[in-house]
This record gives structure tokens, sequence and C-alpha cells, in this order.
């Protein structure tokens, strides 16, 4: 079974940085590609970034630049340090392994508000 929780949501001002965690129960972690994902309100969700098992890393043109996804093989855990928030950062942010048919955590909330 695998289990995957992240932490590291929370309110923040625009410009600010926050920076998302994901702890995964899994064996074969180091083989695996990781990604994070976000919803916002009334909308789909929508991948903002991915980290392949040998690291090539891939980020849609709206968080290029501002959000950083590594790894922690040790550790099983994939983080996303993201900077410069935007208003439109506001979103609940969950953790992947296996692209939407595959694994999710519980989801953080990440507030970006005045």
């Amino acid at each position: 079974q695998v289990q995957l929780v992240e932490s590291g949501g929370g309110l923040v001002q625009p410009g600010g940085s926050l920076r998302l965690s994901c702890a995964a129960s899994m064996r074969i972690f180091s083989s695996i590609g990781m990604a994070w994902y976000r919803q916002a309100p009334g909308k789909e969700r929508e991948l903002v970034a991915h980290i392949g098992r040998g690291g090539t890393i891939t980020y849609p043109d709206s968080v290029k630049g501002r959000f950083t996804i590594s790894r922690d093989n040790a550790k099983n855990t994939v983080y996303l340090q993201m900077n410069s928030l935007k208003l439109e950062d506001t979103a609940v942010y969950y953790c992947n392994t296996g692209g939407p048919g595959g694994f999710w955590g519980q989801g953080t909330q990440v507030t970006v508000s005045l």
C-alpha cells in the first residue's frame, strides 16, 4: 500500500515563499517518478511539477522559474519549493505518483492572500 502525506501548506502574502513536503511510504521510492498537482476552486486539477526517477524535471509555464521540485531518496520525500507566490497559486496541492490514475496524498492547502 502506497501512502503519500503532504505537509507545509499555509497562508502567505503575494511574493512570499512556502516549501511543501511529501513523505512516501514505499520501498521503491528511488525508482519512480513523483509529481505535484494543484486544484483551485472551480478548476480542474493541474500538474505543477514532475521529477522522474532519473531526475528529469518538468514544469508548466505558469510556475517555471518560481517553483522547484526536488527529492531526497534517502528520506522517501519529495519537496516543492514555491517562491514569488501569486494570488492565482492559491489551491490545494497534492502529491502524486503514477499519474492521474496512480496514488494521491490528502492534499495541503496553500492560500496566497493580501
